[in-house]
């Protein structure tokens, strides 16, 4: 097993997401159960410390949380299941 896919396996994945009253994703549950705010998921995802995600640079300056690119939609984050 090469290096990046073990670093790839011990980061944790997002498999859940609360949403704000505007649709707005707020925080993230981990699949060990963590509950992280959306700076805090930012901050890891960042760091490498979260897989299946990346962080971004919208126009407005703002830093964004984003799945990665996969080509599936299902496993977007806004359509992960509510917590």
């Amino acid at each position: 097993m090469d290096i990046n896919n073990q670093q790839s396996q011990s980061r944790e994945r997002i498999v859940a997401v609360q949403k704000n009253g505007d649709g707005d994703l707020t925080a993230f549950k981990t699949e060990s159960g963590r509950v992280l705010a959306y700076d805090q998921a930012i901050n890891e995802a960042g760091q490498g410390m979260l897989a299946g995600v990346n962080v971004f640079k919208g126009k407005d300056g703002g830093h964004y949380l984003r799945g990665d690119a996969d080509g599936d939609p299902t496993n977007n984050l806004d359509q992960l299941p509510i917590f």
